[in-house]
């Protein structure tokens, strides 16, 4: 498994359990601002460490509200999980950018983030990604389900072999414990090179927001380093 592909860990919810999991490094820790969410976030983000990146998940929300929450919460990527436009995504890449261009108290130069999430099934049309290239930062491809994410169920990652674009992209939907020697075998194929990072949420759950460090330490060890 190659270090560089990233582990977030998305529907954090409760502060002492956020910082257990952060206390295993994932790359990002996501936080979802969505009413609806059994894992809607309304606590305050514990103070984390430099390496590991804020997600913000919104679904369908407004451009201000997202910005908001940004700045609230000082996160350096945002996630988009409704239905939101190519004119959305651009309008608000836009609005970020000039908010972190105002922002006196930021120190790094990176710009925020900016992932859009594509629902998958048992078959994707991937032209529908090419409005978004150069819009977004990396597309997140999702399993298509009645929950916008933590569905607990996988897609087909085959389906893959047919993406052809430089942007990189996030695989989730439904990992867990049980997919590690799969994702290990999907790391070998082509489809993979683009991979940025890998994202798990509701199969390391006791409860919706409350993840299982165990089972994650675990899910770490044996897909980043079993062969070292």
């Amino acid at each position: 498994m190659k270090n560089s592909v990233q582990l977030k860990v998305c529907g954090m919810k409760v502060p002492e359990n956020i910082e257990d999991v952060a206390a295993l490094q994932p790359g990002y820790l996501g936080f979802i601002f969505y009413t609806n969410s059994p894992r809607n976030f309304e606590a305050s983000i514990p103070k984390l460490s430099e390496e590991i990146k804020g997600v913000g998940v919104f679904v369908d929300a407004e451009i201000s509200f997202i910005l908001e929450t940004v700045k609230t919460h000082k996160l350096k990527a945002v996630q988009l999980h409704g239905n939101e436009s190519v004119a959305f995504c651009t309008k608000l890449r836009n609005e970020l950018n000039v908010q972190e261009a105002n922002d006196s108290s930021k120190t790094s130069q990176n710009q925020i983030a900016l992932w859009k999430v594509f629902s998958v099934k048992d078959q994707f049309d991937f032209s529908q990604l090419n409005p978004y290239e150069g819009i977004v930062d990396c597309f997140l491809f999702d399993t298509k389900g009645k929950n916008k994410g933590g569905n607990g169920v996988t897609f087909d990652w085959t389906l893959l072999s047919k993406y052809e674009s430089d942007t990189p992209f996030i695989l989730s939907g439904g990992i867990g414990l049980d997919e590690v020697d799969s994702l290990r075998e999907f790391m070998k194929q082509p489809q993979a090179a683009r991979l940025h990072a890998i994202d798990v949420n509701s199969k390391f759950e006791s409860k919706p927001g409350f993840k299982n460090t165990d089972q994650l330490k675990t899910f770490i060890t044996d897909l980043y380093h079993q062969d070292q």
